[in-house]
């Protein structure tokens, strides 16, 4: 039996990421009504709602960060109408190339982000609404959608110390940790990190600094023993 460690959170945080969601899509619907008055069919394209929950349930993640949104849906929406035009006969094939592409393209640019293949597919299947749009589709109401999600992503999780959105942002301050002796002789190299996900040969999505605060925290101990994880603090609470 496999333990689902991914969803050992509190029942606070389930409510926050429900928050999140609901208004990052109430406010790309908003903006889409405003300034795309009279195309209602296009206000929104599904796949925000899955970017939604990366966004707002999975803020560490790799594939939830800025240039994986930004770049995924954008790249995607530009190959899918590419195909819809090229193989507007066959939609079938222009459906399935459409998305094959994009994961290609995606892992290409380092900018992989799963709701980008639906952002492909709508632009192919999306009917004459979207088909009428051409290649406007990737800047209207597609980049529009991006940037509104994106904003209410940085500026929502901002007041919650613990979700640091965007990573990049957080390096130096609560991402990072002081770990103190014997742990900090134990933690893992960056070199060695790359080697054995090299040898797993699958995307994961977790950045590496999560991954050496799971590990330190692992080396600490359970929650338990006080005395132990006292050896492992964010380097904020130390200043």
């Amino acid at each position: 039996m496999v333990r689902k460690l991914a969803y050992s959170v509190s029942e606070r945080e389930h409510w926050i990421s429900a928050a999140g969601g609901l208004i990052g899509i109430l406010a790309v619907l908003w903006v889409g009504h405003f300034w795309l008055d009279g195309h209602g069919g296009v206000l929104a394209i599904a796949s925000m709602g899955a970017s939604a929950v990366l966004l707002f349930a999975a803020p560490h993640g790799t594939l939830s960060q800025p240039w994986p949104v930004f770049g995924g849906h954008l790249v995607s929406a530009l190959i899918g109408v590419a195909c819809a035009r090229w193989l507007g006969t066959e939609p079938m094939l222009a459906a399935s190339l459409a998305v094959a592409l994009s994961i290609a393209v995606m892992y290409s640019l380092r900018c992989l982000h799963p709701p980008g293949g639906a952002t492909a597919l709508y632009a192919v299947l999306g009917g004459e609404t979207v088909h009428a749009l051409g290649y406007g589709y990737v800047l209207n109401p597609v980049l529009l959608n991006v940037v509104v999600i994106l904003a209410v992503a940085v500026a929502f999780n901002f007041p919650f110390h613990w979700r640091r959105y965007p990573q990049s942002w957080h390096h130096s301050q609560s991402g990072n940790l002081v770990v103190t002796e014997p742990s900090e002789e134990r933690m893992i190299s960056h070199e060695n990190l790359v080697y054995a996900l090299s040898k797993i040969d699958t995307f994961v999505d977790v950045s590496e600094e999560d991954l050496q605060r799971i590990y330190a925290l692992a080396l600490a101990g359970a929650p338990q023993s006080a005395e132990r994880l006292a050896s492992v603090q964010p380097v904020e609470s130390l200043r």
